[in-house]
């Protein structure tokens, strides 16, 4: 098997384009360590072309990091699309990918005691959450997070995503509608943590563990665990 499955083709909830979920079985990612990466595309356009089109919308909804041309908002995704998200997708057009969509059984057997991050490109809402659910069954943990936490089709993911919010106001909201938030804090702003703590894989949370030590990032399947947060960084710091 190549370094990967196909586990999820479907349309996307928020304009019926077809997508599809791809599971990378190794990863070098210094940040979360060796889990197993998720990536949700589009199956018909290439992940550069989606991004200048606006066709990402597909598979990443409303999330403020996308960028719109047309309001003059430059794009602030961390993700480097033109080389990862690229990469697979052009193995996914060879067929290099063996296709578990029908069987997550097996899926499922094929993680079994890794840990897992749901959507290292795309919104994990966007795929139902059952099939997470089904895919998750032997994992030993998981780590996701959702910008369509304010939407109808995304609030079956509050037990295993977290909000992104971008805000106070977001946090805030969110938790009330029963999330767990990841809120993501403007350079040189206070903290203002309630029932939060800093990432403990960042800077201002001492570098004290990657996300595969972690798991803290599970969504609300623990309710009585505290929200995370974290100081802007990456492409995005310049415009939080």
């Amino acid at each position: 098997m190549a370094n990967g499955f196909i586990f999820y083709r479907g349309i996307s909830p928020v304009d019926n384009a077809p997508i599809v979920g791809i599971a990378v079985l190794k990863s070098k990612n210094i940040k979360t360590g060796n889990m197993v990466q998720t990536y949700i595309i589009r199956s018909d356009i290439h992940p550069v072309d989606a991004v200048d089109t606006g066709a990402d919308q597909s598979i990443c909804g409303n999330c403020v990091h996308r960028g719109n041309a047309a309001a003059g908002r430059k794009r602030t995704c961390y993700v480097d699309h033109g080389k990862s998200v690229s990469a697979i997708y052009k193995a996914f057009k060879r067929g290099s990918y063996y296709d578990c969509s029908h069987d997550l059984s097996h899926a499922a057997s094929i993680i079994k005691g890794r840990k897992v991050r749901l959507g290292a490109y795309g919104d994990p809402a966007m795929i139902p959450a059952d099939i997470w659910l089904a895919l998750l069954e032997f994992a030993s943990d998981w780590t996701g997070y959702t910008h369509q936490w304010s939407q109808a089709f995304a609030q079956a993911h509050r037990e295993i995503c977290m909000a992104s919010a971008d805000s106070i106001e977001d946090r805030d909201l969110a938790r009330s509608m029963g999330w767990r938030t990841f809120r993501v804090i403007p350079i040189n702003a206070p903290m203002q943590l309630v029932r939060e703590i800093p990432c403990p894989a960042s800077p201002e949370g001492g570098n004290r563990k990657q996300c595969i030590d972690c798991g803290a990032c599970d969504g609300a399947l623990k309710p009585s665990s505290v929200s995370i947060a974290i100081v802007a960084h990456g492409k995005a710091a310049a415009h939080v």
